[in-house]
């Protein structure tokens, strides 16, 4: 008997690949890889250092993830992409080779009152239509002025946006909507702009501009909702694991797990598995969602709780302890679990806890 807990073997081949897809989506752009979130949950510092030679820049949101790539030895150019919120976080940022993202007028203020040892570069946030962050079309304007006559940053500036609506294949007048105010904004103001997520560098071309900014891409998802990554050439990065710890056998109308809310049609196996949400496996998985157990898919039976799942394995099953159960990845796809659970794949890989291993394949 040999079982394990979960385990996310992190493929770095998969992420180069899926990088270099990008690249040639859009051979004429500069990439931005994104590695916020703890690079989707597959790990930044190592993700950072697998791509050191084949991304421009990397980008995190948080302050803190760029202090922790610079102190791990990342050295490229870090844009953040919430930008910094106090006069500490500024100053270092200069020190740092941190490109920073300015959305509100309080940041533009500590800009201009704050002595730098180093200039820094701007990347000006416009609110083309997501109308969560950034500045109005109509404030730009006063925005690029301001910036100008700042001797410490780099001049001329950059800007970028971001789409709402770009994973939405029925949606396109919106986000065309989105660049064409965009480029109205900006056209002869800025040195560079950035406007491609995942989902703008794979579903519009025209829009690639000097940089795009990849991120779920990289780990082998795709953000369109009724596809999966490698419907469109992408290798998912991440294949997320854990083995089977007890088989038993199951009567015919006998419940399984709390709340008793999976009851049996059969006499069947039950197999346990080492995963749960204390792991960061959805909780409000349902019955019936997939894991895949010696080549088969096998539906989950009962509710997850903290530290295991129960599967139905069937009356014939041949199942023993130890056997390894994928969860999602090469074989059973994120996107198609996410569909089950009623999420996105993007919170299933970012909501991984702690106690899960990484391990690093290539």
């Amino acid at each position: 008997m040999d079982a394990h807990g979960a385990v996310a073997r992190i493929s770095l081949d998969a992420v180069r690949h899926n990088l270099n897809v990008a690249r040639q989506l859009a051979p004429t752009a500069k990439a931005i890889a994104v590695v916020k979130a703890n690079a989707y949950g597959h790990g930044d510092l190592t993700v950072a250092a697998a791509l050191k030679d084949d991304a421009d820049l990397f980008a995190v949101a948080r302050f803190e993830e760029a202090q922790k790539l610079r102190a791990g030895g990342i050295r490229q150019p870090i844009l953040l992409l919430e930008g910094f919120f106090n006069r500490a976080q500024l100053e270092f940022a200069a020190l740092n080779d941190f490109h920073l993202c300015i959305h509100q007028f309080a940041q533009l203020e500590v800009l201009e009152q704050t002595p730098l040892a180093a200039p820094v570069t701007v990347w000006v946030k416009i609110d083309s239509g997501m109308h969560r962050v950034g500045f109005s079309p109509e404030q730009a304007d006063e925005v690029f002025a301001r910036l100008a006559a700042i001797a410490q940053v780099v001049q001329p500036v950059n800007a970028m946006t971001h789409f709402a609506r770009a994973d939405e294949p029925d949606q396109h007048a919106v986000t065309e909507a989105q660049i064409a105010r965009f480029k109205q904004v900006t056209a002869g103001k800025v040195k560079a702009t950035a406007l491609c997520n995942s989902a703008g560098v794979m579903a519009f071309p025209d829009a690639h501009a000097d940089y795009i900014r990849p991120g779920i891409m990289l780990y082998g998802i795709t953000p369109f909702g009724d596809q999966q990554g490698t419907d469109v050439g992408l290798r998912p990065a991440m294949n997320f694991t854990t083995s089977l710890i007890a088989v038993r056998e199951h009567k015919a109308g006998e419940p399984v797990g709390y709340a008793g809310s999976w009851v049996s049609p059969r006499d069947t196996r039950i197999g346990v598995i080492a995963v749960g949400y204390g792991d960061g496996y959805p909780r409000m998985a349902p019955a019936g969602t997939p894991v895949l157990i010696n080549g088969r898919r096998v539906p989950l039976a009962g509710r997850v709780s903290m530290d295991m799942a129960t599967v139905d394995l069937g009356p014939e099953a041949t199942d023993r302890v130890g056997d390894e159960v994928l969860l999602w990845g090469e074989g059973l796809a994120a996107e198609e679990v996410a569909r089950h659970v009623g999420t996105i794949a993007y919170e299933l890989v970012t909501r991984m806890t702690a106690r899960p291993r990484l391990e690093y394949i290539d």
